[in-house]
């Protein structure tokens, strides 16, 4: 059914098109209706009234439940043994002693016209399980992202852990330790020195903490530190490998550099320098292809705006010197603006921000 809003504006716009010259029809048929619906449209109030099937009065089918098996329906379903039961359960039950009413559709339906498919007994209502809600970091210190990546020893079967944190906006890794074991007070130490050295408790917003499902994450320790820092915790969805893409995206970067040791590491302090390195490259020598090839450490501080415009104006300098050899614009060096983690509809992105430069989803 089309509203009575889109109606109108469709029956607006194919008149001002046959007034300007263009054949009926075809105007109809590119705004998607057939020329005997505009018709019926005009002819039956349809532009007034809109949609008259909701409203229309159609005869009782022949088999509907008459009165007295309703009245019988609802007096079976009331009783009380059957007081905390379903529908789906008093229908087998009422046939095991030979009984047939009705259908399990038509007992909810005679119990929702008389208000009562209320959950019945004392179990909590089933509640749908709705996907998270998209994070959106228009400003560093908005979203951060975290996770627990494994670092090879060179003993067979023993590992390093390494913990991160990542700032959304920027990519800055703003916290980072490497241990010997998976422990939740690891976690908690980290995040609780990534918020004194980023400033967290000056914030009036709080940043969002996003990770995956993983014990040491969601150990009651670390709840509590976050809670006590007023840090709202985010986790991804169970079974949804790409709810944290970029905390994934930097491990794999990591693992991937030239001087990560195939072999493995030979102790925790080897371990740690490494990651210390990483990190200093990362954050300041990297140019970040997600951000337009700045540095996280400069988009993280501000920076990228000015250096941003000077590659622009040295762009648009060549341009003019050498016209002949620029066949259409110069590259977009405008900066990056609002970053989504996990986005769902556009219209809910938009809404958020009035920046046009929104990035999507990025390795």
């Amino acid at each position: 059914m089309i509203l009575i809003e889109d109606r109108r504006s469709l029956a607006h716009d194919i008149d001002t098109a046959h007034n300007a010259g263009a054949r009926l029809r075809l105007a109809c048929g590119i705004a998607g209706i057939d020329e005997r619906t505009l018709q019926r449209w005009k002819a039956h109030k349809g532009l007034d009234q809109g949609d008259g099937r909701p409203q229309a009065v159609r005869p009782t089918p022949s088999h509907a439940l008459s009165q007295t098996e309703r009245e019988k329906l609802l007096s079976v379903a009331n009783e009380p043994r059957f007081c905390a039961v379903p529908p789906a359960r008093i229908v087998p039950m009422l046939a095991d002693e030979g009984v047939y009413l009705a259908s399990e559709s038509s007992f909810t339906r005679v119990l929702r016209a008389q208000g009562q498919t209320a959950h019945r007994g004392r179990a909590r209502a089933p509640k749908a399980v709705r996907p998270p809600t998209t994070h959106i970091a228009s400003a560093a210190r908005q979203v951060w992202c975290w996770d627990m990546t494994y670092l090879p020893a060179t003993v067979m079967g023993r590992w390093f852990h390494l913990y991160l944190i990542l700032d959304l906006y920027s990519r800055k890794i703003v916290g980072w330790e490497v241990h010997d074991s998976d422990h939740s007070d690891h976690a908690v130490h980290l995040v609780r020195r990534t918020a004194l050295a980023e400033g967290i408790a000056a914030l009036t917003a709080k940043p969002v903490l996003h990770g995956d499902n993983g014990s040491t994450l969601k150990a009651t320790t670390v709840l509590a530190m976050l809670n006590w820092l007023g840090v709202k915790p985010s986790y991804s969805r169970p079974r949804v490998s790409d709810d944290n893409a970029y905390a994934e995206s930097l491990f794999r970067t990591a693992k991937y550099r030239p001087e990560f040791p195939a072999k493995g590491f030979a102790d925790l302090e080897i371990a740690r320098a490494w990651a210390a390195g990483f990190v200093h490259w990362y954050n300041v020598e990297h140019r970040h292809s997600g951000i337009r090839y700045v540095s996280p450490a400069q988009r993280h501080t501000g920076q990228d705006h000015a250096i941003l415009a000077a590659r622009h104006a040295l762009y648009t300098k060549s341009r003019e010197l050498n016209p002949s050899r620029w066949s259409g614009k110069t590259r977009d060096w405008s900066p990056i603006g609002a970053v989504t983690l996990n986005p769902e509809r556009d219209s809910i992105i938009r809404a958020h921000s009035d920046d046009n430069h929104i990035q999507q989803l990025a390795a």
